[in-house]
């Protein structure tokens, strides 16, 4: 199996090391201390199993990492990582397809089962961020009725990407922009960009293909 673990922690990486090396001996571990790292060590090996993500970075935002290595590489596994158990942040993780989040602060016990839980192809989620998904899990689905416009954005929301972002890829103001978030939350019956993520992956929301 082929690991990589990106942190900026040295620390950090040689704990997750010592897990990795608990779970699978044999395993091949890479390591990068930043987002642009990471994702060069993705794009390099090109057949990375499992990658260990901090989403707090020092050179970008860990969820459009997720974001960039969900789209490019969707056979990898991404397990999100963070020093603080920040419930909205972690449901976004998963929203954008990763599969577990794992708090710096677990136990070596706990993140080994949860390491062996994703290997065997689940998904791990402390019990009290399972509960607030499965609140959020009863807002009720229906067809959106959204612009051409507004599947843009979502679509671009359903990789992380910050409003900024989508503003300088669309060629639209900023402003702009919040305004068709703020129709996608409506249409979603989401109060947040996180609600929104998890609604639309629940309804299996795609994007329309463009009419030939």
């Amino acid at each position: 199996m082929k690991v990589l673990v990106v942190d900026d922690h040295t620390l950090i990486r040689e704990a997750l090391r010592n897990v990795i090396k608990e779970l699978d001996a044999s395993s091949v571990i890479f390591e990068a201390g930043d987002g642009e790292g990471g994702l060069a060590a993705v794009e390099r090996e090109n057949d990375i199993d499992l990658v260990l993500l901090d989403l707090n970075l020092p050179d970008m935002d860990g969820l459009f990492a997720l974001g960039v290595l969900r789209r490019k590489h969707p056979a990898t596994a991404v397990v999100a990582l963070s020093g603080v158990r920040d419930a909205s942040t972690v449901l976004a993780a998963i929203g954008l397809g990763a599969v577990g989040y794992i708090s710096k602060s677990t136990s070596h016990a706990v993140m080994l089962e949860a390491l062996r839980l994703v290997c065997a192809g689940g998904t791990y989620l402390p019990a009290d961020i399972l509960a607030e998904r499965a609140a959020l899990d009863s807002l009720p689905a229906a067809e959106l009725d959204l612009t051409a416009r507004e599947a843009q954005v979502l679509t671009l929301m359903l990789e992380g990407k910050p409003n900024k972002v989508i503003s300088r890829e669309l060629g639209v103001a900023e402003a702009t922009v919040k305004n068709h978030v703020t129709a996608v939350l409506k249409a979603l019956k989401a109060t947040n960009r996180t609600q929104a993520v998890i609604a639309a992956g629940r309804l299996n929301w795609k994007p329309p293909q463009p009419s030939r």
